[in-house]
């Protein structure tokens, strides 16, 4: 339980208190009570909202009701002060020793601090990535691929159950294209001559291997055998060959799926029939034809009957097709199918798309309302491309070429921790440039060594101390100042970030939060440039140093936790 939420109990037993006494009316809504950090930190250490939300049901005026909280709070052993402020909020002051107390907790709990039950073992499904099959990953990928995975592992800290998920596009045109393309290569590995890749193939060299692969398993049989003897079976082998490439590459980022689902096999095992006959007995799914397109009208337009989900029903701007006049599916057709195949199975669910998505977001939405009948939430989050530059210029890439900057090359120039921690630096909806000069750059301004260098610095303080040879008594938690009890206080906030990011989605909020306590740590070693006994190792005063490296040794265990989270080693030492 973190402090902020100890003490929101301490304020619901307050409101029993009164209650019981009369004082309040029973039974009133504490959904919206809460307890945070004031904005300014001179007004305190924790401040609640509680008069603020109950005082209109209550009847009361907030001040008065606020006036009712604040002396039983003040009370307790471990509030210094409860002050009413102004029209009815009530900032509280811890007293240094339960500061201390923390200090001890963040210590003995070591890796599990910050660790939640929040999610009591919710059954969260998290697909990310699902790149088409087609190529290796490149840095196109890569954002989304790090958001994901950096969001399953901070829910598995938040106490939900989690299925990492990877949704393979192995059917439609595209992986027919690519088998088509892998033939080639295959003739080529045999000697043909003169071949070349014709507009509309995949011109990877990414290809040849796999070529080669399949010219030393089939000989000559395909060479010009009719597309019926090979086309599928090339298809499945070079999907599953793709596979493996991606997996390989995923593996460099420190990532891995627990399920890789087919589209091809939600199609052949009945799935979509299944959901569609469960849309249709609602009354969701019907024949019948989409509007005209808005303005001037194509001149091949003319309307044609299709079968229709109802996804204006569920908050969509117009109803969809899942099936063509021609009794083909439509890819959203699939879609619904797949994600009621994985609502099977979670609570609830999260896709991680990229921005060119955003336009299917409300019909897939509008899907998995009507299919679960609203019991199983789908959020999806949108992540943005991301700009490649080298010392402020762009990288020139060229898909027609089949060209470009792959998700290895990338990990190997610049190593999967910056990589993964650097992709977590804005917000997912928000546009990055990637320069790999500025990402490894030793300044406050690469939040990616500012964080690594506040942990080697607590690091340092070990080896430092070997060489004095030092012997340290138990730390004495009072011999810490009020600066160093202000660092305690902001390290204490990461488990209330660790639940605020779990419950919003947002993975990003682990690497602001160590950014700024990192920042604030560095301005606490910082201050002994100037004044030597402020410094944490004193070779004259063991008392002090036990202290302060104890204090260190807190902050560096946040850095180490919040970096695990978002999937990145703390750095040992930085030359």
């Amino acid at each position: 339980m973190t402090l902020y939420a100890r003490f929101a109990d301490r304020i619901g037993q307050i409101l029993d208190e009164l209650a019981a006494a009369g004082d309040l009316p029973a039974g009133l809504d504490r959904k919206n009570v809460a307890v945070e950090p004031p904005r300014d930190p001179s007004h305190g250490d924790l401040a609640t909202n509680a008069a603020m939300v109950l005082a209109k049901p209550a009847g009361k005026n907030p001040r008065e009701l606020a006036a009712l909280i604040a002396p039983k709070l003040a009370r307790l052993p471990e509030i210094a002060s409860a002050e009413v402020a102004g029209p009815g909020f009530i900032n509280v002051r811890l007293t240094d020793q339960t500061w201390r107390e923390e200090l001890a907790t963040i210590l003995a709990d070591g890796g599990d601090y910050g660790r939640s039950k929040l999610g009591a073992g919710e059954r969260v499904n998290v697909e990310y990535v699902s790149a088409n099959p087609t190529g290796p990953m490149h840095m196109g990928h890569c954002r989304g691929a790090v958001v994901g995975d950096a969001l399953a592992t901070l829910l598995e800290y938040a106490g939900y159950a989690v299925t990492r998920e990877y949704y393979i596009n192995d059917a439609g045109s595209q992986v027919e294209t690519l088998a088509r393309s892998a033939h080639l290569r295959y003739r080529q590995a045999l000697g043909e001559q003169g071949i070349t890749i014709p507009e509309g193939l995949y011109p990877g060299d990414y290809l040849i291997p796999i070529g080669e692969k399949l010219a030393a398993e089939f000989g000559d049989r395909y060479v010009n055998a009719p597309d019926s003897e090979w086309l599928v079976l090339f298809r499945e082998k070079t999907v599953a060959a793709m596979m493996d490439l991606i997996r390989a590459d995923l593996a460099l980022l420190g990532i891995h799926h627990d399920v890789f689902a087919s589209e091809a096999k939600v199609q052949t095992d009945g799935r979509v029939k299944a959901a569609l006959d469960k849309l249709r007995a609602d009354g969701l799914v019907y024949e019948g034809t989409l509007e005209a397109p808005k303005g001037e009208l194509p001149d091949d337009w003319e309307p044609v009957e299709m079968t229709l989900f109802r996804a204006t029903e569920f908050g969509d701007d117009s109803d969809r097709p899942v099936m063509k006049a021609d009794g083909s599916l439509t890819y959203f057709g699939t879609d619904l199918a797949y994600h009621a195949q994985k609502a099977e199975k979670a609570d609830q669910l999260i896709d991680i798309w990229g921005a060119d998505h955003a336009g299917t977001v409300k019909r897939i939405q509008a899907a998995v309302k009507a299919l679960t009948g609203g019991k199983v939430p789908l959020d999806i989050k949108l992540v943005q491309m991301v700009r490649l530059l080298r010392a402020g210029e762009p990288v020139k890439m060229s898909k027609r070429s089949g060209s470009f900057v792959t998700l290895a090359d990338v990990v190997r120039e610049v190593g999967k921790d910056v990589v993964r921690f650097t992709m977590l630096t804005r917000k997912a909806d928000a546009q990055m440039d990637f320069d790999f000069a500025k990402v490894v750059e030793a300044s406050k301004d690469n939040p990616v060594f500012y964080v690594q260098y506040a942990h080697a610095r607590v690091r340092s303080l070990h080896r430092r101390l070997a060489e004095a040879k030092m012997e340290l008594p138990a730390p004495d938690l009072a011999l810490l100042d009020g600066e160093e009890l202000a660092l305690v206080k902001f390290g204490a906030q990461f488990p209330r970030v660790v639940e605020g990011a779990a419950v919003n989605h947002e993975p990003h909020r682990i690497a602001f939060y160590l950014y700024d306590l990192a920042a604030a740590f560095h301005a606490l070693w910082n201050r002994g440039n100037d004044d030597p006994t402020r410094r944490f190792l004193l070779t004259d005063d063991a008392k002090t140093t036990a202290a302060r490296l104890a204090l260190a040794d807190a902050i560096g265990q946040i850095i180490r936790n919040g970096l695990a989270v978002m999937g990145v080693a703390a750095a040992e030492e930085m030359h």
